[in-house]
C-alpha cells in the first residue's frame, strides 16, 4: 500500500471540502484561526457581519480554555488533578459534553472512553515525548481506563474520577461539540448557509444556493492532505472522519496511530483505514467515528445502523470500500472500489 508520512504533530484530519460554490449572491467570506489544537476555518456565505466571526473565535476560545487538558486549571484539568480526591464543580459545557461521551462510551462498549487520558499521556503520539511504552506500563495504567468509573453529579454539576491517577480526554467528542456550537451562532445570526471546518472536522450549514447539496471530498488514507477518493453530498450535516494517519509515529519499522484500544492499551488493529460518519450532530460523529473505528467493521456498523441518521464510510487496507446505505458517495480514485457491503458478511 502506498505510504506518505504526515508530520503528526500538526492535528489533521481526512476530510477537505471541494470548493464547489455556485450561484451565491454575494462572495463568500472567510476567517481561519487556530483554536482546540487545530486550525479552524469558518466560511459564511450572504453575510457581511465581522461581528459573528469574532463571537464565533471567541467561542471557540471559551470551549478549548475549558475541555484541553493541556491547559493549566482547566474544567479538565483540575477534574484530573482530583482524580481518586474529589468531585470537581463544572461548567455546564463541560458537563454535558461528558454525559454524551460516557452514553457513546456505553453505546460502543467502551471502545469510545473518555478516561483514555493515562493512556493518551503514556504514547505521547503527535508531542514531543511520543514513545512505544513498555508492557509494563501500559498494564499499569490499562485499569484507570474504564468510564464507568466517571461519575456525575446532576444536583451539584459535578464530575468525579474514582481512582487516582485517571485523565479526561476529551479530544475526540470537543471538537464536534465546538462545531455544533459554531453552527448555533451562525443560525442564531440568520446566515443562510456556511462551511465549519474545525481542523478537518466538517459540518455544513443550510445547502448551497441553487438548492443543490454541498460535496464534500473523503481523503485517500494513502496519499497527503487534499488527495480524495470520492466525494459526499449532504445537507445541514456533519461529515468527521477517523483514520490511521491523522497523528502517528513510526518505530522499529512499525507505524503507531492514535486510535487506541482501550481493552489492550495499544492502537486499534483491523482491516480498516478510516471511517468517516455523516450524521446531523457533530458531536455525535466526532465520537462515532473514533468508536466505529474501534469498534472495527462489523460491530462498528452494526452500531452505526442501530442509530437514526448515521450513516457511514468504511476505507479498507486493501482499498475496498463499504457504505451504510444511505451514504450518496461518488468514486474518484479507480485505485479504490465500492464492494457490495453484503457480501462482507457473508
Amino acid at each position: 500500500m502506498r505510504s506518505r508520512p504526515i508530520n503528526p504533530a500538526i492535528p489533521l484530519a481526512l476530510l477537505c471540502l471541494i470548493v464547489l460554490f455556485s450561484g451565491c449572491s454575494r462572495p463568500p467570506q472567510s476567517r481561519t484561526g487556530f483554536a482546540l489544537a487545530t486550525l479552524c476555518t469558518i466560511t459564511l456565505y450572504d453575510s457581511h457581519r465581522p461581528q459573528v466571526f469574532q463571537e464565533i473565535f471567541r467561542r471557540l476560545g471559551e470551549i478549548e480554555n475549558l475541555m484541553s487538558p493541556h491547559i493549566s486549571e482547566s474544567d479538565v484539568d483540575r477534574i484530573n488533578k482530583a482524580s481518586g480526591k474529589n468531585p470537581v464543580k463544572v461548567h455546564p459545557d463541560v458537563f454535558y459534553i461528558v454525559e454524551q461521551a460516557l452514553r457513546y462510551a456505553e453505546l460502543s462498549e467502551g471502545a469510545f472512553d473518555p478516561a483514555v487520558g493515562p493512556l493518551t499521556s503514556l504514547w505521547g503520539i503527535g508531542f514531543d515525548n511520543q514513545q512505544v511504552p513498555s508492557q509494563e506500563e501500559i498494564d499499569r495504567v490499562l485499569p484507570l481506563i474504564n468510564w464507568k468509573d466517571i461519575e456525575l453529579d446532576y444536583e451539584n454539576s459535578t464530575v468525579f474520577l474514582k481512582r487516582p491517577g485517571m485523565a479526561l480526554d476529551l479530544g475526540a467528542i470537543a471538537k464536534g461539540y465546538a462545531a455544533d456550537e459554531v453552527s448555533a451562532i451562525i443560525k442564531k445570526a440568520g446566515i443562510p448557509r456556511a462551511i465549519i471546518d474545525l481542523g478537518g472536522n466538517i459540518l455544513l450549514v443550510g445547502e448551497k444556493k441553487d438548492k443543490t447539496p454541498w460535496k464534500v471530498g473523503i481523503q485517500d488514507p494513502a496519499e497527503s492532505r487534499g488527495s480524495y477518493i470520492g466525494t459526499v453530498q449532504v445537507k445541514d450535516d456533519s461529515v468527521v472522519t477517523s483514520g490511521v494517519y491523522e497523528r502517528f509515529f513510526t518505530s522499529g519499522g512499525t507505524t503507531y496511530h492514535h486510535l487506541f484500544s482501550p481493552q489492550n492499551g495499544y492502537p486499534a488493529r483491523n482491516d480498516l483505514l478510516s471511517v468517516t460518519i455523516i450524521t446531523g450532530v457533530s458531536a455525535a460523529a466526532d465520537a462515532l467515528s473514533t468508536a466505529v473505528f474501534v469498534m472495527g467493521y462489523e460491530k462498528g456498523r452494526a452500531l452505526a445502523e442501530s442509530m437514526d441518521g448515521v450513516e457511514a464510510i468504511f476505507v479498507f487496507q486493501d482499498q475496498s470500500i463499504r457504505l451504510t446505505g444511505g451514504v450518496d458517495f461518488r468514486p474518484i480514485d479507480d485505485s479504490y472500489r465500492v464492494v457490495d457491503t453484503f457480501s462482507f458478511l457473508r
